[in-house]
């Protein structure tokens, strides 16, 4: 008896501590932080927010399913890579929260016109789809989005607090 009580407060206890885990942010930002700069890096899997060149803080993310070399076409997967900006935001996403990107640009709208596809769009940083949150941080353990950049919902909605439109992002390889 003593052993089967031990055994389930025992799993009680991971529980609750892989769910904190997954969950708690990290060296969570102050209240009325506003940064000027997102750099993603995708071979590292990390976004970083800058404000006056200075790094606040970096994120681990998700990519697209396809996350080597930039995105080409609609639905490849891949994750752009450029200088764009956040044009809007989506409170209503099926991701959480959605930070709009640029993508594509005059640039990206140019070179898939030489190969006669459409560049793609509704490139997203987002939290994780709508009622799978409790995946928390392990949804990074493998690229799942179709070309956005992920992050947990709490690292989101702190995104969303600190992150005005307009803001620069510089996607990297």
């Amino acid at each position: 008896m003593r052993i089967t009580v031990f055994l389930i407060v025992a799993m009680l206890a991971l529980v609750c501590l892989t769910y904190l885990y997954a969950h708690h942010v990290w060296n969570p930002l102050a209240n009325g932080t506003t940064i000027d700069r997102i750099v993603v890096e995708k071979s590292a899997r990390k976004l970083s927010v800058f404000a006056n060149d200075q790094r606040l803080k970096s994120y681990q993310i998700a990519l697209g399913r396809n996350p080597v070399g930039a995105k080409e076409k609609e639905g490849d997967n891949k994750t752009p890579e450029g200088i764009y900006k956040i044009d809007s935001r989506n409170p209503q996403s099926n991701f959480h929260l959605g930070l709009h990107i640029s993508y594509p640009s005059d640039e990206d709208q140019a070179r898939a016109a030489e190969r006669g596809v459409n560049a793609g769009f509704d490139i997203m940083i987002h939290g994780i789809q709508n009622g799978r949150g409790w995946i928390g941080r392990f949804h990074r353990l493998h690229d799942w989005t179709a070309g956005c950049i992920a992050v947990t919902d709490e690292e989101m909605e702190e995104l969303w607090r600190i992150t005005p439109d307009g803001t620069a992002v510089e996607i990297r390889p």
